[in-house]
């Protein structure tokens, strides 16, 4: 039997990425867009953490020491994100399917909720259930 032992060498690159609440951010990034890949996380959101947690937002989660690191953690727990507010998102939509509001029968038909239009528009929510509009005329055979 051959048994060959792989090491594998990596110089000067950061091994540990930075993650948070299970999702990693991304290191070439800034750190205002960066944050911005976790749910429920948007720009202004993101500003708000960066300031609370004394971290400048042009920063690269690359740069960041590990007392930032942690200061961004903690700011970060304090709101609800990922599977949590995915969790209470849908549990809200069954709330409203099971009591038939108007708003969840919109959800059960797949139709647009909030009051948009659905003559012209609503693709997304319905599907591309193009119908192909003719000239409306009927050529007229001669006999």
């Amino acid at each position: 039997m051959f048994c060959a032992r792989v090491t594998l060498v990596i110089s000067n690159a950061k091994v540990n990425n930075m993650r948070i609440s299970g999702i990693t951010i991304p290191d070439s990034k800034r750190l205002e867009y960066g944050l911005r890949i976790i749910f429920g996380v948007g720009h202004s959101l993101a500003l708000g953490i960066l300031r609370d947690a004394k971290v400048d937002p042009a920063k690269k989660a690359k740069d960041l020491t590990p007392e930032e690191e942690n200061a961004l953690r903690r700011e970060i727990e304090k709101f609800k994100i990922e599977g949590d507010l995915r969790r209470d998102i849908s549990s809200n939509v069954k709330r409203l399917k099971d009591i038939k509001a108007y708003r969840g029968v919109r959800h059960l038909r797949g139709l647009p909720v909030r009051g948009q239009r659905t003559k012209t528009n609503s693709r997304t929510r319905r599907g591309n259930l193009r119908k192909t509009m003719g000239t409306g005329r009927r050529a007229v055979e001669k006999k």
